[in-house]
């Protein structure tokens, strides 16, 4: 790990004045590790745990539920509105990591947490993602574990995240403050992300200096029929080969409205919505399931490695959607 200065404002106004070069850190489960690697190597670290006085709280309302940013995932994975209102973010915040490092991580940071492909952590290889213009290992390399939705010729990282996905279904927004210019910004989290292209080192519309402070869920018929599924090589403390949110709107057997997003399989958290508009008004049955899952991966495009990945994402996809029709609200 190379040197750095260290910062520990007591506002948000001075954490706002970072200096250029300074990343914010606050549970940082995932920036140390990087920093560890010598992928990362910051000028500065602006630690805001100072800020968890305002931005550590979970404020429900008829409206919506607004989540600090600096929420820790343990925090929200346990409180009792979640718990009994929003399954699926529960769902993916219990079956994220392990509980000593959702303790530490915070939701606004975890929603910006890096790819964790082998080439992009390992400086010895060219990766266009942390090196832009090197290249790309993957492509032609050990890729069982990458995306095949989102990709371009220049990156197939796959985003690793879960919570991501349970709050691009449920339409979630963010407020941020841009340091540069002083200012609120909202942002859809559907926003947020950046599909690689041909510029893979940017992987939000963030700005530099910019701090998300909340992530705001609407209230809505589909919160509470909703739930994540997530397939991965072990039980515990493992990535996604193959996840999916659903948030469902039924009449009887019949979707008034759909909400999907995948895990594992792109290179941003994914919203399906080619499989959305294929069940929308018409009998959740596994025919349409298997329906919707085939529209949700008509794009893919897989490489050696993870062609399994289609047919285990629509699998995948099949069973979430079938699994959310019988729960009762």
């Amino acid at each position: 790990m190379e040197r750095f200065d260290y910062h520990r404002p007591a506002d948000i106004r001075e954490a706002l004045s970072a200096a250029s070069g300074a990343s914010y850190i606050a549970g940082g489960t995932n920036l140390v590790d990087y920093m560890t690697l010598g992928v990362l190597r910051p000028a500065a670290l602006v630690d805001i745990n100072p800020l968890r006085a305002s931005y550590g709280r979970i404020e429900p309302s008829p409206q919506k539920v607004r989540f600090g940013a600096l929420v820790r995932m343990s925090e929200a994975e346990d409180h009792p509105f979640v718990q009994r209102n929003l399954p699926v973010l529960h769902q993916t915040l219990f079956l994220a990591a392990s509980r000593q490092i959702r303790n530490m991580a915070s939701l606004g940071g975890n929603l910006l947490q890096r790819t964790r492909c082998e080439y992009y952590r390992d400086p010895s290889w060219p990766c266009n993602k942390r090196a832009p213009g090197s290249g790309c290992a993957a492509l032609d390399g050990i890729n069982r574990q990458h995306a095949l939705l989102g990709t371009s010729s220049s990156c197939i990282a796959a985003y690793a995240g879960d919570f991501a996905q349970a709050l691009i279904a449920l339409d979630a927004s963010l407020e941020t403050l841009d340091g540069a210019v002083g200012r609120i910004r909202r942002i859809p989290l559907a926003e947020l992300h950046r599909q690689p292209g041909n510029s893979p080192d940017l992987e939000t519309t963030l700005h530099p200096r910019e701090l998300i402070t909340f992530i705001d869920v609407p209230v809505a018929p589909w919160m509470r029929r909703s739930l994540y599924l997530k397939a991965r090589d072990r039980q515990s403390y493992q990535f996604a080969i193959a996840s999916a949110a659903i948030a469902l709107d039924l009449d009887g057997d019949r979707v008034r409205e759909a909400r999907i997003a995948l895990g594992g399989v792109a290179t941003v958290p994914w919203r399906a919505r080619e499989a959305e508009a294929s069940l929308e008004g018409r009998p959740l049955t596994e025919s349409t399931a298997a329906e919707a899952a085939r529209a949700a991966f008509s794009a893919a495009q897989p490489r050696k490695g993870n062609q399994f990945k289609v047919e285990t994402g629509r699998q995948v996809l099949v069973r979430a959607l079938l699994q959310a029709k019988q729960i009762e609200v």
